[in-house]
């Protein structure tokens, strides 16, 4: 009876075992193609930026609510935010730091097309 036992927990360590390596394997595969649509479908500098701030393009315009590269409009949005969201009025540091860096997302994003179209210029210049 206790061998009989035995083999079922092996058997069913055996089959929870394949099923949690068969879905750790998917998981890679599609995290892989969800990095690699999100690189094609920025520029290799927009790209670069959203790897080393950690946040993409879209979703620092989703949190900071805005639809278009205004400078205005992001800061006035970002101001208000990040007012809310402090937590000397009961805010959440978690989300105060979230606009933070969805802020910085943009800025860099506003940096990268001020240079682009400087580097236009200067070659239309030429």
């Amino acid at each position: 009876m206790a061998k009989y036992l035995a083999q079922i927990i092996l058997v069913g360590a055996q089959v929870v075992g394949r099923a949690f390596m068969r879905a750790l394997r998917q998981e890679f595969a599609a995290s892989r193609a969800a990095a690699d649509a999100r690189g094609r479908s920025e520029r290799p500098q927009s790209a670069a930026a959203s790897r080393i701030i950690g946040i993409s393009l879209q979703e620092a315009q989703q949190i900071l609510n805005v639809s278009n590269l205004n400078p205005e409009e992001i800061q006035k949005n970002y101001d208000h935010l990040f007012k809310v969201n402090d937590k000397s009025v009961g805010g959440s540091f978690y989300l105060q730091s979230k606009v933070v860096r969805a802020k910085e997302r943009l800025d860099e994003e506003l940096r990268i097309q001020a240079k682009d179209e400087k580097e236009k210029g200067w070659k239309a210049e030429t």
